[in-house]
């Protein structure tokens, strides 16, 4: 046996092998490594080291169990070694489902999150939070924040943030505040066309209820925002676009268009490192949600020229003749039943490039192939009730929140 001393430890390697070790580990075992010695704790503490290893991370959707039995929960998968971890609750003694604070924007491993009128913004992997403070002007205003970002040239992460009067002559306004900063910066909805500040205000109203807007995609440097049709935003763009754009490093916004074929509902989506795009007839209102009987599925083919490329649609009938199968095949194994057809689609997210979730009937949640074969129930704990596909997604990072003056 050749001698334990002539061994090769791994504090022997060149800094820059033990840096590629340990951007491979999971977020968890960089916390352990820094506890091991001096040089891995530096190496691990480099902002430049953080970043990437955050962008090796899985980019994960959210799945909300609305408090029974869990909230906000990362979907890692459904096989028998997936973890699937629970985002929330972060604040203790606060763990009442009618207490349970609600998910505005992600970012590069922090979330932002609203509870009684306050603003938080929480890293779950360091376990850290934050109060973020609010660019209100009037005791009588409103807030809300539609974007989060890190700028490039900076490095600083930065909310879009809008105020409100909603009880009076709506009159919207902008704000960029920098996280670890306490004073916000007022800014006006910059683009190539020029508009009239009525234009302004209903592009920021548009922007600024969740219900007319899910929350930005990022991609290349930028924000995306689909606003529904019946909010009128395509109306002032005269044809140029309805996707509304927010360029992260000049901090200036655009047009871009959607596919050509017109869609009552639709989504963006990040699609395994590009820009998606869901559309769907609707067939009316079902327990207070939209309701579909089909998902059609673009991808963005050519960025600068704004071409989108059909790849599939997943439709009603098929999926509901494929869970019956699947039920069928799993019947007699100890799981818990799902007897309710599927009647209706809410929301979808892409796991990768053959996979997606799909819920229906406002309280279920399935994995799917993009030929509509039903692959699996989605559960939180024993439960497939009363879930709910958040349009956020998640990918771990041991960045830590910058800090307050």
């Amino acid at each position: 046996m050749p001698d334990r001393r002539e061994a090769t430890l791994l504090e022997d390697l060149p800094e820059e092998i033990i840096d590629k070790i340990l951007k491979g580990l999971p977020p968890k075992d960089v916390g352990r490594c820094r506890a091991v010695s001096t040089l891995w704790r530096s190496i691990t503490s480099i902002p430049e080291f953080m970043l990437e290893h955050h962008q090796r991370q899985p980019s994960l959707p959210i799945i909300d169990g609305r408090g029974r039995p869990a909230s906000f929960v990362l979907f890692r998968g459904a096989g028998t070694n997936a973890s699937n971890q629970q985002l929330w609750p972060f604040i203790p003694g606060l763990s009442h489902y009618h207490l349970k604070p609600s998910l505005s924007v992600t970012c590069d491993g922090f979330l932002i999150l609203i509870q009684q009128k306050k603003f938080y913004i929480y890293n779950p992997v360091m376990r850290k939070r934050a109060l973020l403070p609010h660019p209100q002007a009037g005791e009588n205003e409103c807030s809300n924040i539609i974007g989060f970002y890190r700028h490039q040239l900076t490095g600083e992460y930065r909310l879009l943030w809008t105020t409100f009067r909603p009880l009076s002559v709506v009159k919207y306004s902008l704000y960029v505040l920098t996280v670890g900063s306490d004073v916000p910066r007022q800014v006006r909805v910059r683009m190539p066309t020029v508009l009239s500040p009525s234009a302004e205000h209903k592009i920021l109203g548009a922007l600024s209820y969740s219900n007319y807007c899910p929350p930005p995609v990022h991609h290349g440097g930028s924000l995306h925002w689909c606003p529904f049709p019946f909010c009128g935003v395509a109306d002032i763009t005269g044809g140029s676009g309805d996707i509304v754009v927010f360029d992260t490093e000049a901090e200036s916004f655009q047009w871009m268009r959607t596919p050509d074929q017109v869609y009552p509902n639709r989504k963006l989506f990040d699609m395994n490192g590009a820009l998606g795009f869901c559309g769907s007839s609707t067939k009316g209102k079902a327990g207070g949600c939209l309701s579909f009987t089909a998902l059609d599925i673009w991808m963005m083919q050519d960025y600068k020229a704004e071409i989108w490329a059909f790849k599939y649609r997943i439709d009603l009938p098929t999926v509901e003749a494929s869970r019956q199968l699947y039920l069928t095949s799993r019947k007699g194994k100890k799981k818990t039943p799902l007897h309710s057809t599927v009647q209706w689609f809410n929301d979808m997210a892409v796991l990768n490039e053959r996979e997606l979730l799909i819920m229906f009937n406002g309280k279920h949640v399935l994995r799917c192939d993009t030929d509509g074969k039903v692959l699996g129930l989605v559960n939180i704990g024993k439960s497939q009730y009363g879930m709910s596909l958040t349009p956020h997604r998640f990918q771990e990072s041991i960045i830590p929140i910058p800090s307050f003056p």
